[in-house]
């Protein structure tokens, strides 16, 4: 930032600090000028995550302050898919996804207001996602600074009109770029505008693209503890989600990006991933429950005719909810809900379980 030290400072506030400051063109007192300068010197590392809004508390049974997130997959039908999800069993619903037309507009949804009032009446946070593994390709170019505001406004009024508690920023791969750190400075101040939060969905190979100014404006990172290998990388068959994984990211995100432990939630899959002979490329785990009954508590299974399923049972899902827990982290992160079991089985309900242990 480039100033003129002689020039005058206006300084605003918002709930009891400094929000921001501007300069003025209005005359004050010398001594006065001087000694709001070297305020703002000091205090404006802290500026851009000393102002987060705290969020309503929700908590689960067994562990007051852990969060349960589960990203829900139903943009084609809400209604359908709010269903499928048990609101009694988790803290925080992010709806997966909102992505807009060319010109930046996000279509309307006359029952999504009341889904919501709905999830806040068990006192669950809603979030409005955005992006995704697989966004539109004009999604780089709103991102960009001759339609950014446009879409910034419209992407918030959007979330305010429906009463979601935040936007959920899950850009990933290409989107990733020089455009990234903009939009998520202009995005953060228009939601804190109004009161609400940020969040992303982040993975650990590919955010060391992001600058360390620019996670420090998120409220709480979704750590992606998954797609280690997949499909798409057949020559490398393996676990797409070890538990030396979920300890390996949050590390990073913790230790060696200095991301505060209550803001990192640990991601965990509700799907798996199959490599050779018969087995699917993907299946979700309430289908690989009916097909596998045997091969809930462990995290691959050996076909007949040698091709292998790797995915996250019982036991792995409840180690990694303990580690949250033993490190001081937000809690766990799902993708996604509508894969889980409805039965005894449920990944969900093993969450549970893990929370009430000891």
């Amino acid at each position: 930032m480039w100033y003129n030290p002689d020039q005058p400072i206006r300084v605003s506030f918002f709930n009891g600090i400094i929000f921001y400051a501007t300069f003025s063109t209005m005359p004050i007192a010398p001594h006065i000028a001087k000694i709001a300068r070297y305020l703002i010197i000091l205090l404006m590392p802290a500026l851009m995550t000393g102002c987060h809004r705290k969020a309503s508390p929700a908590s689960v049974t067994g562990a007051p302050g852990i969060r349960i997130l589960g990203y829900l997959n139903g943009s084609k039908n809400w209604s359908l898919a709010f269903q499928s999800v048990d609101l009694d069993r988790i803290t925080d619903l992010n709806l997966a996804f909102f992505n807009p037309d060319t010109n930046g507009i996000i279509p309307t949804d006359p029952q999504l207001a009341e889904l919501i009032r709905q999830a806040h009446s068990k006192k669950v946070r809603v979030w409005m996602s955005i992006g995704g593994g697989s966004p539109p390709r004009h999604l780089a170019a709103l991102m960009k600074a001759e339609q950014r505001k446009s879409f910034i406004e419209h992407l918030t009024a959007y979330a305010v009109q429906n009463g979601f508690d935040g936007v959920d920023v899950d850009l990933e791969n290409d989107l990733i770029n020089e455009e990234y750190a903009p939009f998520v400075f202009d995005l953060s101040a228009m939601l804190r505008s109004k009161g609400l939060q940020m969040t992303a969905a982040l993975a650990s190979w590919n955010s060391h693209k992001i600058q360390d100014s620019t996670l420090r404006l998120y409220d709480f990172i979704n750590i992606m503890s998954y797609d280690k290998t997949g499909p798409w990388n057949p020559a490398k068959p393996g676990p797409h989600s070890p538990f030396s994984m979920a300890e390996s990211d949050f590390r990073y995100f913790n230790s060696d990006r200095n991301i505060p432990a209550s803001r990192l939630l640990i991601g965990v899959p509700f799907y798996g991933y199959g490599f050779g002979g018969s087995a699917p490329e993907s299946i979700a785990w309430r289908n690989l429950r009916l097909q596998y009954p045997d091969a809930i508590h462990s995290d691959s299974i050996i076909l007949a005719d040698g091709g292998r399923i790797y995915y996250n049972g019982i036991p792995t899902i409840q180690r990694k909810l303990q580690f949250a827990k033993q490190s001081g982290a937000a809690g766990i992160m799902i993708w996604e809900l509508r894969q889980d079991s409805r039965d005894q089985h449920s990944l969900l309900q093993s969450i549970h379980e893990a929370i009430n242990k000891n």
